[in-house]
C-alpha cells in the first residue's frame, strides 16, 4: 500500500490542486481517493489502467465537491509554490492556476500528468474535440498572460 501511495499521491494530489487551488481540499480529495483505492477490489489489467481509474475517481470526487454548498470561493495562490521547482516553472503553474477551471484542468490533465486529449475526454466525461478546443483557448490565454517567451 505504502509503495503504491508514494508512486501516486502526487499524480492525485496535483490533480485536485489544479481543481480547487486550495491544498486542504487537494489534501481531503487525495485521501478520500486513496482510501476509495486501497477499499476497493477493482482490479486493473496494467498500470495506464490504474492510473486512468485513479484519475477518474479524482475528478469524479472534486465534481462531487464542486457540487456541494461548502466550496470556497477564495484561494491563496502561494500554495502553488509548494509543489514547482523553480521560478519559472511557478510562473507557468500560477498563470495555469489562474486559468477558468475547466482551461486549468484540461492544462494540468495533459501537460503536467501527460495524458491525451482522448484520455481526458474520457475522465470528464467530453469529447476530444471539447477537450482540444479548451486547450487551444486555454494556450491563447496563457499566451497573453505569460507572453512568448513561456509559450506551450
Amino acid at each position: 500500500m505504502e509503495e503504491k501511495y508514494d508512486k501516486y499521491i502526487r499524480m492525485v494530489y496535483c490533480t485536485a490542486f489544479a481543481y480547487f487551488k486550495n491544498k486542504s481540499d487537494a489534501e481531503d480529495v487525495a485521501s478520500e481517493v486513496f482510501i476509495k483505492y486501497f477499499t476497493s477490489s477493482q482490479t486493473f489489467s496494467d498500470e495506464q489502467h490504474e492510473k486512468a481509474w485513479l484519475m477518474r475517481v479524482t475528478v469524479n470526487r472534486c465534481k462531487d465537491i464542486m457540487k456541494s454548498f461548502r466550496v470556497k470561493k477564495t484561494v491563496p495562490l502561494e500554495e502553488a509554490a509548494q509543489i514547482c521547482r523553480n521560478d519559472d516553472e511557478r510562473t507557468v503553474y500560477t498563470a495555469v492556476m489562474e486559468l477558468p477551471k475547466k482551461y486549468r484542468l484540461a492544462v494540468h490533465l495533459y501537460y503536467f500528468e501527460g495524458y491525451s486529449t482522448k484520455e481526458i475526454a474520457e475522465m470528464c466525461g467530453k469529447s476530444d474535440q471539447a477537450i482540444r478546443a479548451r486547450l487551444s483557448r486555454a494556450r491563447k490565454m496563457l499566451r497573453e498572460s505569460l507572453g512568448e517567451e513561456f509559450c506551450i
